[in-house]
């Protein structure tokens, strides 16, 4: 324990105020808490000791090192807490500070600082998305964090590119294992082959909250204290103006099946990790499913909102029948191959996989057979209603950016 600095602080705390209530230590100076007698008083949930001199009270910090270590780390180095009634308590709102102290369980074993302390020499991992986030023990109390993709769990790190700037993952991030673009960045995408190391408590939160998933550990902590603004479908679609207000007349009152397919297409675990919390409005809940994810989703992002301004469009046209000539195993085939596409299986499937619906070979002899030099499935062209736009008409193109971003807070 650094005498000029934790200790210093440690009496300091004493003899000023109410003392330390923290963790599970209890220190105190004078006559008059309690009924205690004078001097100092230092206690821990294994005994205390009271009517101590300076030369005593110093030695029993010593003995309890830990104790008087952790009541330093989350108070100085930290910060965010406050007293109350002589109590030291994280104040709600302090994001890092409670993230900090769920990474190492410190609200479930408050009171054991030894046993979480041994813990940590160990390592204690948390799963963040894709993320996972280990909480070791450094020096005089203080902690280092690392982080990598939960897929490089048992990958030695020297066999991983190694960074230890958060700043320094940005363009990382920015791109899948394919060098694609990520406009989502909850969308479970994520690079493997790369570690943060020797983070302190600040740059661990900044490289979670900031560059890989902003504001997840916000809106997870506003939800921990019943604090969090959900706002839902209706009430986001009537904020929305200039090309996206068009949204507003996909609701023409016939129910809100078309809300559960936008929930079920954008906002299943498979596309983003954030877990849906928003609903059709507050009295009326989506069929989709919301999702497992740690981090609650507060709206529909905005993604979900430019696809919806595409899907209200073409919502808005006219059924037409038409009659195909198909085999049983073609009919399957194009099922195969939408489900391929729509789960993001297509580049997976080899192009030795024949018996694979959506196989590269497979398709081309499919478009092949059945596909006139116009490109018409089955020689049938594409009946277009002629107050309906055409593709591309209604300004979508011009819209459609590589490299924009779609996350909201």
């Amino acid at each position: 324990m650094e005498e000029s600095t934790q200790f210093a602080a440690l009496r300091a705390a004493a003899e000023n105020g109410p003392g330390v209530q923290f963790d599970g230590l209890y220190v105190h100076a004078g006559d008059d808490d309690y009924d205690r007698d004078g001097g100092y008083t230092f206690g821990t949930p294994e005994g205390e000791r009271s009517n101590l001199s300076e030369s005593e009270f110093h030695a029993a910090a010593e003995e309890y090192d830990e104790y008087v270590s952790n009541w330093y780390f989350w108070t100085h180095v930290v910060g965010g807490s406050k007293l109350k009634g002589g109590v030291d308590v994280g104040e709600n709102r302090h994001h890092r500070r409670n993230f900090l102290r769920w990474l190492e369980l410190a609200d479930q074993m408050q009171h054991d600082v030894p046993g979480r302390y041994e813990a940590l020499r160990g390592g204690l991992t948390h799963e963040w998305g894709e993320l996972q986030i280990t909480a070791t023990l450094g020096e005089e109390g203080h902690r280092v964090y690392e982080i990598r993709h939960e897929d490089d769990a048992n990958t030695p790190t020297d066999e991983l590119e190694t960074y230890t700037d958060p700043l320094d993952i940005r363009e990382l991030v920015k791109y899948d294992e394919r060098g694609q673009y990520r406009p989502l960045k909850t969308a479970p995408t994520l690079q493997t082959g790369w570690v943060l190391t020797d983070l302190d408590q600040r740059q661990m939160f900044d490289a979670v909250d900031d560059v890989v998933y902003p504001a997840t550990v916000v809106n997870w902590n506003l939800e921990r204290h019943g604090e969090l603004d959900v706002n839902h479908w209706e009430e986001t679609i009537e904020r929305q103006s200039g090309i996206y207000g068009v949204i507003e007349t996909w609701n023409r009152g016939d129910g809100h099946e078309h809300v559960d397919w936008v929930a079920e297409s954008c906002c299943d675990d498979s596309q983003c990790l954030k877990r849906r919390e928003w609903e059709y409005d507050e009295e009326t809940e989506l069929d989709a499913d919301g999702g497992d994810g740690v981090f609650p989703c507060r709206e529909p992002c905005s993604l979900v909102i430019a696809a919806s301004r595409k899907w209200t469009r073409l919502e808005g046209e006219e059924t037409q029948t038409y009659e195909f000539e198909l085999t049983e195993s073609e009919k399957e085939q194009i099922e195969d191959i939408i489900d391929a596409v729509a789960d993001g299986r297509a580049d997976d499937i080899r192009e030795a996989d024949i018996y694979e619906g959506a196989n590269r070979y497979r398709t081309r002899f499919l478009r092949a057979k059945r596909f006139d030099d116009d490109g018409n499935l089955s020689g049938t062209p594409t009946q277009v209603d002629a107050h309906e736009s055409h593709e591309g008409d209604d300004g979508d193109s011009n819209d459609a950016h590589d490299d924009e971003e779609y996350d909201d807070d």
